[in-house]
């Protein structure tokens, strides 16, 4: 089921590259499937295009982390909380607080 939905998401992509919606879904389905640095390429493009409100950042967050890369993810939940506070969301960003307390 994955494939069919990456692949959808994937055309919608090439249609309009600028589609922060599909960027975001096909990271998350690239999450879902274990497929960390094809995640974070999306992420980051999504990031390019739109000013997420937190949530993707516990997504690339924990892309990284997969990956080994702490100090990245660190980095990825500081923003999350940067993000988070902007819009207004407290709960997300003691979230990301107390990851960030995790991380040796």
């Amino acid at each position: 089921m994955s494939d069919s939905i990456i692949e959808t998401l994937k055309a919608l992509v090439a249609k309009n590259p600028n589609n922060p919606l599909g960027r975001y879904g096909l990271a998350n389905e690239y999450l879902k499937l274990g497929m960390y640095e094809e995640a974070i390429s999306e992420i980051e493009a999504y990031l390019r295009l739109k000013d997420d409100e937190g949530a993707v950042y516990r997504m690339l967050g924990e892309a990284l982390l997969k990956l080994g890369r702490k100090e990245e993810a660190k980095e990825a939940y500081r923003k999350g909380i940067e993000a988070a506070e902007r819009h207004g969301h407290p709960g997300m960003a003691e979230e990301f607080e107390e990851i960030l307390g995790l991380i040796d």
